[in-house]
C-alpha cells in the first residue's frame, strides 16, 4: 500500500529536497563542497580552462589564492615535452631573455601531498602540482606555484604492465593500475608512469586542442619554447 502524505507535508518535502540538491547554503551563499571552482587561463596560442578538485583542498585554495593576486600573468610555459606535458608556474620567467634556461623555484614554502589515488590519476589533460624529485622530497610535498598540464600519448598493454613495474617499485607495490585506468590510456591517453607519485589536483575542462598546440611547439635543448608561450592572464570565473 503506497503511503499517504498530507499535502503541507508533501510540499515541505519538496522545500527539502529542493535545498539538498541546489547546493546552496541558508544563508544563501553556495557551498564550496559542492561547487568546483574553475580556472580561465588567456595564452598567446589560445585559452582554456581548468576545474579544481574539492578532494585536495590546500592545493585548490593555493591555487585559487595565487590567481587572484595575479602571480601567473604574464609567466611562460618554461618546459614543454612533447607527447609528455607542459610546464609553468615559475614567476621570474616573466621577464625571461629568449634562449635563456629557466624554471626557477621563487617561493619559499611547499605544499603537502594530497594524492586521491585511483580517483584521480594522470589522464590526458590532469592538471598536476610539480616538485622536488624523492631523494630531497621523500615525502612528495608539492612545489607552491609551478604545475603541469598531461598530454602523453595512448600505450599499449605491455607499455603499461612495464609502467606498472616502475611504480611499484617507487610506490612499494601501493599503487597499482585499475581496469578502467588502463583502458583510460590505451583509449585516450596521459602521462602513467607519474601515478600515486605527484598531486593530480584538478583537469582540463575545456581548450584541450589549446594544450596539445602548446605540447607541440618547437623546444630548445632544455624543453624551453624556441618563441615564448606566455600566460596573458589567469582568472577566476567560478
Amino acid at each position: 500500500m503506497a503511503m499517504y502524505i498530507k499535502p503541507y507535508k508533501f510540499l515541505l518535502l519538496l522545500i527539502v529536497l529542493f535545498c539538498s540538491t541546489t547546493g546552496w547554503a541558508q544563508d544563501g551563499s553556495q557551498d564550496s563542497t559542492d561547487v568546483r571552482h574553475e580556472v580561465l587561463f588567456e595564452t598567446n596560442l589560445g585559452d582554456f580552462k581548468v576545474v579544481l578538485y574539492n578532494e585536495t583542498p590546500r592545493h585548490r585554495d593555493n591555487f585559487l589564492e595565487l590567481v587572484k593576486k595575479g602571480y601567473y600573468d604574464g609567466i611562460l610555459f618554461h618546459r614543454v615535452i612533447g607527447n609528455f606535458m607542459i610546464q609553468t608556474g615559475d614567476s621570474t620567467t616573466r621577464h625571461a631573455l629568449p634562449g635563456e634556461s629557466v624554471g626557477n623555484h621563487d617561493l619559499d614554502y611547499t605544499i603537502p601531498a594530497e594524492i586521491v589515488y585511483p580517483q584521480y590519476f594522470h589522464k590526458r589533460g590532469a592538471l598536476a602540482a610539480a616538485r622536488e624529485g624523492d631523494a630531497e622530497n621523500p615525502e612528495r610535498a608539492s612545489s607552491a606555484a609551478q604545475f603541469y598540464i598531461a598530454y602523453g600519448t595512448n600505450y599499449s598493454d605491455l607499455s603499461l604492465d612495464r609502467y606498472q613495474e616502475q611504480i611499484d617499485q617507487k610506490t612499494n607495490g601501493t599503487i597499482k593500475f585499475t581496469k578502467e585506468i588502463r583502458d583510460y590510456y590505451r583509449k585516450y591517453g596521459g602521462t602513467p608512469h607519474l601515478d600515486g607519485q605527484y598531486t593530480v589536483f584538478g583537469e582540463v575542462s575545456e581548450g584541450l586542442d589549446v594544450v596539445r598546440k602548446i605540447n607541440f611547439v618547437r623546444t630548445d635543448d632544455y624543453n624551453r619554447p624556441i618563441d615564448d608561450v606566455r600566460i596573458i592572464k589567469a582568472s577566476v570565473i567560478r
